[in-house]
């Protein structure tokens, strides 16, 4: 049975989440891909205020296509992004602001495994290609920082109802769904290797 989760993300909630569940979001996500983490992290470093609170936060890689409705912007489609891209950062933003989960795709690097297992955050899967499903679950979009990065590096907040489905494919103590198909492919090779008399 999915559960329903509700933004933010306590760490004893984060952590009471474990690899393969299947979860469905409720409350503010924030999107945010490369240049929100560069930004957020020299903020920090200048001891400038940015302009929302990642503790606790659904941090979705996503740059997502906006439209204006008279005076409201409406999320048209929000794929999320391939989550590798922000492997060189995730790890320092997780240590530094906390959020309770990141939402992506194709999984993220040990160093980010490692961090999540230490301050208690999870990496939430969502299907490649279904970028108007996403949308769907997207009821209002509440506001927009940093927009001056272009809309799709922009911090968007939205407003989610029933968002998913989301795999829990990291969990808070170190478990990897991509880890452990990487094992069992590894395994399979080394199987068909040997019936086939190579070494």
């Amino acid at each position: 049975m999915p559960k329903r989760i509700k933004t933010p993300i306590s760490e004893a909630d984060a952590r009471a989440l474990k690899a393969g569940e299947t979860i469905y979001m409720d409350g503010i996500v924030f999107t945010g891909r490369d240049e929100v983490h560069i930004h957020a992290l020299e903020y920090l470093e200048k001891g400038k205020k940015i302009p929302v609170d990642f503790k606790g936060a659904a941090l979705f890689h996503c740059g997502p296509i906006m439209k204006k409705v008279e005076e409201k912007w409406v999320a048209v489609a929000a794929g999320p992004t391939t989550s590798s891209r922000m492997n060189s950062l995730e790890p320092g933003f997780i240590e530094k602001f906390r959020p309770g989960a990141i939402i992506g795709k194709g999984g993220m690097s040990q160093p980010t495994v490692d961090a999540m297992k230490e301050f208690g955050c999870v990496y939430l899967a969502f299907t490649g290609g279904a970028a108007v499903l996403a949308a769907k679950g997207i009821k209002s979009v509440e506001g927009v920082e940093w927009f001056e990065l272009g809309m799709p590096e922009a911090i968007w907040i939205l407003n989610c109802d029933n968002f998913g489905p989301l795999t829990v494919a990291i969990d808070a103590h170190g478990n990897s769904l991509f880890a452990d198909v990487n094992v069992k492919v590894k395994e399979n090779e080394k199987k068909a290797r040997a019936k086939l008399g190579l070494s």
